[in-house]
C-alpha cells in the first residue's frame, strides 16, 4: 500500500511573501501621511503655526526613512508613530486649540478643548519604538530594562518639547506663539501634557513586554 506523500509548505516562498506584507505597511503609512499633509497645507488656520507644527513631522518621517534599509521597526509601533504624526499633521492645519474636537468636549462636559491631550498620551505611545531599538541593538541586557529606559526616554522627550514650546512662545510673543505653546489657559498644562505622553509610554512599555517575553533575545547580526 503506498502512502501518500505529504506537501510541504515553501519555507522561502512564505518568507518571501511575509517581508514583502512587512514592508509593505510602512509605505502605505507613508503614502497615507503624504496625502494628510497635503490636505493640512491647503489653507490651515496660520501658515507660520502649521510649519512650526509639521517641523517635528518631517524630522521623524526623514530620520524613519534614512534608517529603513539599517534597521527596521515593528509594524506596531510604525502604526504608533504614524498615529501621532497623523494627529500632529490634523493640529497644524487648524492649531490644536480650533481642532473640531467638539463632540468629545460636550459628551465630557470640558471646558477645554482636549485634542492635545489625546495627541500627548498617542507621543507616549511611541515609547515602543524606543524599547524596540534598544532591545534589537542590544544596549540593554534584558527585555524589562529596554521597556523601562523607554518609559525614562519618552518622559525627557516630554520635558524638551515642552521647554520648546514656552522658549517659542517667549521669543515669538504673539499669537502664532500662544497657539503653539497651546495652553488654553491652563496653567498646569505642561505638567499634565507630560503625565499624559508618560501613561502612553507606560501601556506602550507594557505592550513591548507582553509580545516579546517569549522570543528570543535578538541575534548578534541585529546589531548595527
Amino acid at each position: 500500500m503506498k502512502q501518500k506523500r505529504k506537501t510541504r509548505v515553501p519555507v522561502k516562498k512564505k518568507k518571501i511573501k511575509n517581508t514583502a506584507m512587512s514592508h509593505r505597511v510602512p509605505l502605505i503609512l507613508f503614502l497615507l501621511l503624504l496625502v494628510l499633509s497635503i490636505w493640512s497645507f491647503i489653507s490651515p488656520h496660520d501658515m507660520q503655526v502649521w510649519w512650526t507644527e509639521m517641523a517635528s513631522v518631517f524630522l521623524l518621517v526623514g530620520a524613519l526613512a534614512a534608517t529603513y534599509k539599517r534597521f527596521r521597526f515593528s509594524n506596531t509601533a510604525y502604526l504608533c508613530m504614524w498615529l501621532w504624526c497623523a494627529m500632529q499633521i490634523i493640529g497644524a492645519h487648524y492649531t490644536f486649540e480650533y481642532v473640531p474636537f467638539d463632540a468629545v468636549t460636550r459628551l465630557f462636559g470640558f471646558e477645554r478643548n482636549h485634542y492635545d491631550r489625546v495627541a500627548h498620551f498617542v507621543v507616549g505611545l511611541g515609547s515602543i519604538a524606543i524599547a524596540e531599538l534598544l532591545w534589537k541593538r542590544r544596549m540593554v541586557n534584558g527585555l524589562g530594562t529596554a521597556a523601562w529606559f523607554s518609559v525614562v526616554f519618552m518622559l525627557a522627550i516630554a520635558g524638551i518639547w515642552e521647554l520648546v514650546e514656552w522658549i517659542y512662545a517667549e521669543v515669538d510673543g504673539g499669537d502664532a506663539g500662544q497657539a503653539f505653546l497651546g495652553a488654553q489657559g491652563d496653567i498646569w498644562d505642561a505638567q499634565k501634557d507630560m503625565m499624559l505622553d508618560t501613561m502612553g509610554a507606560i501601556l506602550a512599555a507594557v505592550l513591548f513586554y507582553m509580545r516579546n517575553r517569549k522570543s528570543p533575545a535578538p541575534h548578534v547580526s541585529q546589531r548595527l
